[in-house]
């Protein structure tokens, strides 16, 4: 594991700041020294110590602003505008700015911050939860090469990371910010499949889910498509293509390219809001 000398401040205590820190220190890229969180909600500042014990949890943003090499905004965008107009004016050059917040764009930040503020925008998903996170980031125009592969790093400690230009960041959104749910869906009617045919209910979940687990894996690991997978366990007359053709009389995966285009859209959109 590279050294990490740098210290990072979470503004928001919710439950990705709280993957990202616990990511950090499980993995040993960090120390609980070098994190600091902030976040005006309680329940939240309890939550986060519980989860990432020792690490100082404050209800102001002040000793982020004051410590922190690092600033992550961990925040939902409808409370950007404010927390920028609170922390905007006492942001350094030494600090390096990183968001988490759908849909706001690089521009935003900027015109928030000060002149050549080294910013970066990450799009994170929930699987970070569990350490099997895909997340995507954009640096800014200020951003330095060290910038990014700190937050490489980070990133790192919670799953698979890869930079992107700002321009695709809505796609990635659409498809691994809210693919989670799409897959989850996937897994529940597969689930329900199964208990239709007289499968126990805990059983045909568990199924299910190792199932979409393991299929995952496969592409992940062999370097084959999806395509070419799927004829591996496709006979001519089998199970398989009965199913198949049911997906496709439905237009099963249809709906899901449809599902990423939607998400996609409606991130856009709110990039423009």
């Amino acid at each position: 594991m590279p050294e990490f000398t740098k210290s990072v401040g979470f503004i928001g205590a919710g439950r990705m700041a709280t993957a990202l820190a616990r990511g950090c220190v499980e993995s040993g890229l960090m120390t609980v020294g070098q994190l600091i969180s902030a976040d005006p909600s309680l329940d939240a500042r309890h939550a986060f110590a519980d989860q990432v014990a020792g690490v100082a949890v404050f209800d102001t943003n002040e000793p982020i602003l004051a410590r922190a090499d690092i600033i992550v905004l961990a925040i939902k965008p409808q409370v950007m505008p404010d927390v920028l107009a609170d922390i905007g004016n006492q942001v350094t050059e030494q600090q390096l700015v990183v968001s988490i917040a759908a849909g706001v764009t690089l521009k935003k930040l900027a015109k928030a911050l000060p002149t050549d503020s080294r910013l970066i925008r990450v799009m994170p998903n929930t699987p970070c939860l569990v350490g099997e996170g895909a997340s995507c980031f954009s640096r800014g125009s200020s951003a330095t090469d060290e910038d990014a592969e700190d937050i490489r790093l980070v990133l790192e400690s919670v799953g698979r990371v890869f930079e992107v230009a700002e321009n695709q960041l809505d796609a990635v959104t659409g498809l691994s910010g809210s693919g989670p749910a799409f897959v989850y869906k996937m897994i529940e009617a597969l689930a329900q499949g199964g208990t239709q045919m007289g499968l126990p209910e805990e059983l045909a979940l568990e199924l299910a889910s190792q199932t979409a687990k393991g299929a995952a894996q496969m592409v992940l690991t062999t370097g084959l498509s999806p395509a070419a997978l799927r004829e591996q366990v496709t006979s001519p007359g089998g199970t398989t293509v009965a199913g198949l053709e049911a997906l496709a009389k439905l237009e099963g995966a249809e709906a899901f390219r449809e599902a990423v285009v939607a998400a996609t859209k409606r991130s856009q959109e709110l990039g423009e809001s």
